[in-house]
């Protein structure tokens, strides 16, 4: 992955917060209204926008490399069947079958070229058509093109594959919507790494809490003080916002060796943990030689889960798994004491001790996303 104008801007502001011992600061402060998070009817409108109109990541692009291959998926609120076609095409569907509405597909992922509904064991072909229709003469009336499994929007676009959650009345433009990142998604190479580790976790937090955790590094140094503070600059994060997307530039130390080096020569990569935020809640956070894609999906009031693949170039997982290994287990350990902060705070809502947060000058990724999710909520941003 080479280094961009981009990058090299970044770093050159970077060495300045350093030099004058400064940070990325926004004009005033912001406060947030704990009904946010707390507010059934503000959830239930978050759903419906937010989780059922823009794109997901729901898959390595591996998982589905060859014809027939199926995950299946429930956490963003509506079953999703995604498969490989005959042709070779991605398709996704609602898993659920036209007859009676049972799950048509109960296993988390495998191979198949047919999905027959357990029920009564109608069947759809890998496009989704109707097929089998066990003693046919109970339905001669029924058009079978009319009672294929329901359609929805899926894109494989840079080793991941992104779904969204409903049927929609007009075509997406996946490109246009990744367009701000496409330079720094584009040299990660994504479709040439392996998942080395892949999991969900189900916690007792509002969505929201989890997705604030990766969007400021005001909390490193006390909430990660013997795990992740040493790695990074404390609170210098450059911020760079493609609205309603983000971009946040956490500094490795190592990076002021640069100052004395020509800009032609400096590498960004190894001197930063970059968190690149896809709206409404997809992660690709790149580390300095793996990726972590990770998805936050509100599950209920006071629940999310969180979907997490560590991605690590192809042909590396043998050989250096142990390295992996030792990587993944202090993520997993910085990831817990983020979620523990977070049900502490769902816990602290039934206080009442807060009306609102205050979102700090710096913490720029808070801002950012508070207004995102007004925007797209008022209808201001579409895919």
């Amino acid at each position: 992955m080479g280094t961009t104008a981009e990058d090299r801007a970044i770093i050159r502001k970077i060495l300045e917060h350093n030099e004058q011992d400064s940070t990325d600061m926004l004009p005033e402060t912001m406060s947030n209204p704990v009904s946010n998070y707390t507010d059934p009817d503000q959830l239930q409108q978050e759903i419906d926008v937010l989780f059922r109109n823009f794109p997901l990541v729901v898959a390595h692009t591996s998982e589905l490399a060859n014809v027939g291959d199926f995950i299946t998926h429930d956490d963003t609120g509506v079953p999703l069947l995604v498969n490989r076609s005959a042709e070779g095409q991605l398709k996704a569907f609602l898993n659920v079958c036209r007859h009676r509405g049972a799950r048509v597909e109960g296993e988390p992922c495998g191979n198949a070229r047919r999905f027959t509904c357990p029920y009564h064991a109608w069947s759809y072909d890998l496009d989704g058509e109707l097929r089998g229709m066990p003693q046919p003469v109970g339905f001669d009336t029924v058009d079978r093109e009319d009672f294929g499994l329901v359609e929805l929007p899926v894109f494989e676009r840079f080793g991941l594959v992104w779904v969204v959650p409903s049927p929609q009345d007009k075509p997406i433009d996946i490109d246009a919507w990744l367009a701000p990142l496409h330079e720094q998604f584009d040299g990660l190479d994504l479709a040439n790494h392996v998942i080395f580790e892949k999991w969900a976790l189900h916690k007792d937090m509002s969505w929201r809490l989890a997705l604030e955790g990766f969007q400021e590094s005001y909390h490193f140094c006390s909430a990660h003080r013997d795990t992740a503070c040493s790695n990074y600059l404390d609170n210098q994060s450059v911020w760079s916002s493609y609205q309603p997307h983000m971009r946040h530039s956490v500094p490795l130390p190592q990076v002021l060796k640069l100052r004395d080096q020509p800009e032609d020569e400096w590498d960004y990569r190894p001197n930063f943990m970059t968190q690149n935020f896809v709206f409404p809640a997809n992660f690709v956070q790149s580390m300095t030689d793996h990726v972590y894609v990770h998805t936050i999906l509100p599950t209920g009031q006071g629940t999310c889960a969180f979907h997490c693949m560590m991605l690590v170039p192809k042909g590396t997982e043998v050989d250096k798994a142990k390295y992996w290994r030792a990587n993944y287990d202090v993520v997993r350990t910085v990831f817990d004491e983020d979620f523990a902060i977070g049900e502490g705070i769902q816990k602290g809502f039934e206080a009442g001790a807060n009306e609102f947060f205050t979102f700090g000058k710096y913490e720029v990724g808070l801002h950012h996303s508070q207004k995102a999710i007004n925007d797209a909520l008022a209808g201001k941003i579409v895919v």
